[in-house]
């Protein structure tokens, strides 16, 4: 786990320090901003835990599917307390958004589907809790618009992510790094994108 962490820490880096996500944590973009990057990872999640269901019996993947982690019914409500059910047409998805989504629909190997599985959910319950609250603070969501970072069901990260890492350890060291690096390249597309929509140039 250390070795993937180390080879993919710069792919990590980039993505964190995307003019969007500064932007975003800062206040700087409005809540249509927000909304719109929900909805892009509406159509991401929706493409993972797709996947997800597919590969819930395999010997290798199966034991990191979990219904704990999904996003998309909070997604769903999100954006439907941001922008009401008119969403998907006032958030349509960017070419960056359907590349990424097209990703993962063509990851058939357990490996592969895990890489993109440890980028998103790992990086949820990591990282994403420290935006998660810099999303609440910066837009005044205290009473909806931001349960996409809560994971109700597991209350104790911490031991989550250590259990992860550690089915994550007993798999081929070096399988993973290749296509991790693939899903922060997707994900820094989406920001760019993002960043094209909603900043100045």
């Amino acid at each position: 786990m250390t070795a993937l962490r180390d080879a993919t820490r710069g792919d990590h880096a980039r993505t964190e320090r995307s003019p969007f996500v500064t932007a975003l944590l800062g206040g700087v973009l409005d809540r249509a901003a927000y909304a719109d990057l929900l909805a892009q990872w509406h159509a991401v999640y929706s493409a993972l835990e797709s996947a997800g269901d597919a590969f819930a019996a395999d010997p290798v993947a199966g034991p990191f599917v979990d219904q704990d982690l999904r996003r998309v019914p909070a997604l769903a409500a999100d954006l439907a307390y941001l922008a009401g059910p008119s969403w998907p047409a006032e958030h349509p998805l960017t070419a960056a958004t359907g590349r990424y989504v097209a990703r993962i629909a063509a990851s058939r190997e357990p490996l592969a589907f895990l890489a993109h599985h440890y980028t998103r959910y790992l990086g949820d319950l990591s990282g994403g809790q420290v935006i998660g609250r810099a999303v609440r603070s910066a837009y005044a969501l205290d009473g909806g618009g931001a349960t996409f970072f809560t994971f109700a069901a597991i209350p104790d990260a911490k031991a989550y992510k250590d259990a992860y890492r550690a089915r994550l350890d007993a798999l081929p060291p070096g399988a993973l790094t290749a296509e991790v690096s693939v899903a922060y390249g997707h994900n820094a597309a989406v920001f760019a994108a993002l960043a094209e929509r909603h900043l100045a140039p």
